[in-house]
């Protein structure tokens, strides 16, 4: 009597595409797809800088699932979409906000290699010398060196109000967050709160440097932004309402 053994094939792999698409009424939208083995739940949002929204699967997340979770939430992404800024590139003519004043931009393709601020018809306006193709790159540069210029002397400033030592300062251009700070001590912010009024500025540093004494957000951590910075719910509020829109230039 022969004798068959019958194994039971392993279940396909789970296909999970990384886009889908979906239709709003200003025309169809691009949704990345991604599973996240740590979220519990479906979830919708529309990451700062980005011109993606994601859809984020748990591990045991089915794809089905996941779509009728998007067509239910169509009008909170129609709207936040229609909230987003719109790209401004850096180019002659565009208005960009410098420590929270507009500035024209002038191409000055006469000049040699450099940028400076001038006033040209009673307003401010961010000269920029050398070929077009150059353009957006020096006044990053340029945008860069001003937020350097203002961030170091702002964490000294707070740094010694506190107490605390920095071993480092890093900039960045990073769409999740506008400061970090490392056991080390390394500081890291964004360039671009150059862009915002100098009391945001202010207040991004004393946050950051406040993680000097406390690497955590407890009411011990906000007592010290508090002591170093009076005036920091001006600058956190300013933040939420307007800073993804510092995202959009450049």
């Amino acid at each position: 009597m022969s004798l068959f053994a019958f194994t039971r094939s392993p279940p396909a792999p789970r296909v999970v595409p990384s886009h889908v698409d979906l239709d709003l009424p200003d025309g169809p939208v691009r949704v990345a797809v991604k599973v996240e083995p740590r979220a519990r739940r479906y979830s919708l949002r529309l990451p700062t800088g980005s011109d993606e929204p994601v859809l984020t699967l748990p591990k045991s997340g089915r794809i089905g699932e996941a779509v009728a979770f998007l067509e239910r939430h169509r009008g909170w992404l129609a709207e936040r979409l229609a909230r987003r800024p719109g790209k401004v590139a850096f180019a002659h003519g565009a208005v960009v906000p410098l420590r929270g004043l507009d500035h024209r931009i002038f191409h000055r393709p006469d000049r040699r290699g450099t940028v400076w601020i001038d006033e040209i018809g009673g307003s401010p306006h961010l000269c920029v010398a050398g070929a077009e193709e150059h353009l957006a790159r020096r006044l990053t540069d340029f945008l860069r060196r001003e937020a350097r210029r203002d961030i170091e002397p702002a964490v000294a400033l707070h740094a010694g109000r506190l107490g605390v030592r920095a071993s480092a300062v890093r900039l960045k251009d990073t769409v999740s967050r506008w400061g970090s700070c490392t056991a080390a001590g390394e500081l890291s912010f964004s360039w671009r709160v150059i862009l915002a009024p100098p009391f945001v500025l202010d207040y991004l540093v004393a946050h950051e440097v406040a993680h000097l004494r406390e690497m955590n957000h407890s009411a011990r951590f906000w007592r010290c932004v508090a002591e170093t910075c009076p005036d920091m719910e001006r600058g956190r509020l300013w933040l939420k309402r307007h800073g993804a829109g510092l995202h959009a230039y450049g």
